[in-house]
């Protein structure tokens, strides 16, 4: 029982963690403002999703017909949403990297061609910085950027359209049980001897048996055999039964199955992040996307996007020669304000000659090469919102602070770097097969190196 309550515990701190940096309130409300004016590439832009689409080639490739319905998703895809629901990867509450993800499929206008899917994909671990998501269609005729030359079975949304769709994010609330209480759950399929474990860590058992017989009517059958994966090299399989007349599917666990089965999508696996931290009180509603609260907690005001977080006011209070003096920002720099200039002139002099400085310059100093924002600064890196990080460097040093060496100059070079690198992955001058040849750059201080291919689950 201890060790279910701590996985729970670990995987709602987890996705507490992304909820506050993931998609910054200011991504939120851009590409929103973006969508609702019908410019689908300008929200694309402000969520940082590269658009790898050409819709006259499309049309001349696959026909006129499939381009509209191609267009029409693209102007209801709130790329926000996307990043919002997309896989991510413990420690650091990453994207999964090299992914291929369906989003939609339209079967092909013209005889002889296979289906196109309209895919999101994660670029591999080594040139993730920033967190970029592109856009683009798969056919099956070329092999896709990434660690998989197919959209991913495991990890598709073209079965959840409402964790990325505009027009259908209001499903979210009966496709994610949110309409009812925890308690008024229907009986899980899973077996009691472990059925306990299974809930307790996050697996949403009651929704499976629909799931499932949902992904087998996308398939074109009514029943079958489903194989759900539970983390950890962990699978069971779902003989669903078809329903009867005015009944809901039934099924069983099976020990048989191959591996050509069909896969619950990951989606569908897991109790949704957001309703669990609600539950919990980890979150409230306007913390969360507004097309998310809108479905989970239908009396909550509509907004454009979550609050941002209130910064500490300055100046701050430093103990200094038996007082508490202030520091605060003078001129777009991090100054001490109750010394005179030529007392400070004094004291940096002095501690250019090996002496001790004033504990309000050792309180500057210390600002400059290891402030006490670092964490937060360093999530916002990980997550690509560099124009958050230099916000929160800027209020705490102001504008026109120069860095110093130390662990903040540090990390804002090494993201600076890999963002170079993002862009020769991008422009193709840096194969996916190969990757870099050179380590990526040990983190200043004592944060672990993060592991990228261990899952969350």
């Amino acid at each position: 029982m201890h060790s279910r309550a701590a996985n729970a515990d670990s995987r709602l701190s987890f996705w507490q963690s992304v909820r506050e940096f993931a998609v910054p309130p200011s991504m939120i409300e851009r590409a929103t403002a973006r969508r609702r004016v019908g410019d689908w590439a300008g929200a694309c832009a402000a969520a940082r999703v590269d658009a790898d689409i050409n819709l006259r080639a499309l049309a001349g490739r696959h026909g006129r017909e499939l381009a509209a319905r191609v267009r029409a998703d693209l102007r209801q895809l709130a790329p926000d949403l996307l990043r919002w629901h997309l896989p991510r990867v413990a420690p650091d509450g990453l994207l999964r990297p090299g992914l291929i993800v369906s989003l939609s499929r339209y079967d092909p206008e013209r005889p002889g061609g296979g289906p196109v899917h309209l895919v999101a994909r994660t670029p591999p671990a080594w040139a993730d910085a920033g967190q970029r998501i592109s856009l683009g269609l798969w056919d099956g005729s070329r092999r896709g950027s990434g660690a998989h030359p197919h959209p991913d079975r495991r990890f598709r949304l073209d079965l959840h359209r409402h964790l990325w769709d505009a027009r259908r994010a209001g499903e979210l609330r009966t496709r994610s049980g949110a309409d009812r209480l925890p308690w008024d759950t229907p009986a899980s399929v899973v077996p009691d001897e472990w059925g306990g474990a299974a809930r307790a860590s996050g697996h949403a058992t009651d929704r499976w048996v629909a799931e499932a017989a949902l992904l087998l009517r996308a398939e074109g059958r009514t029943g079958g055999a489903v194989t759900v994966r539970l983390g950890g090299g962990r699978r069971l399989v779902l003989e669903v039964a078809p329903a009867g007349h005015d009944e809901s599917p039934s099924a069983r666990v099976s020990q048989s199955g191959g591996p050509g089965l069909p896969v619950l999508p990951d989606a569908a696996t897991w109790v949704l992040p957001d309703l669990a931290l609600l539950r919990a009180g980890l979150v409230e509603a306007d913390r969360l996307h507004p097309l998310v609260a809108s479905a989970l907690v239908p009396e909550h005001p509509v907004s454009t996007g979550p609050t941002a977080p209130k910064r500490a006011e300055l100046p701050r209070l430093v103990p200094c020669r038996g007082a508490l003096h202030r520091i605060g920002l003078v001129g777009g720099v991090l100054a001490a304000l109750d010394h005179d200039p030529a007392e400070i002139r004094r004291e940096e002099l002095l501690a250019a000659l090996t002496g001790t400085p004033l504990p309000c310059l050792r309180a500057i100093d210390e600002a400059h090469r290891q402030p006490d924002c670092l964490p937060d600064v360093r999530a916002r890196l990980d997550h690509g919102d560099a124009a958050g990080a230099l916000a929160t460097v800027e209020a705490l040093l102001g504008p026109k602070a120069l860095l110093r060496d130390g662990s903040l100059r540090d990390e804002l070079e090494t993201a600076a770097q890999r963002r170079i690198t993002h862009g020769l992955f991008r422009a193709g001058l840096i194969g996916a097969e190969r990757g870099p040849t050179a380590p990526e750059p040990r983190r200043s201080g004592a944060r672990r190196q993060r592991s990228r291919h261990a899952t969350n689950r």
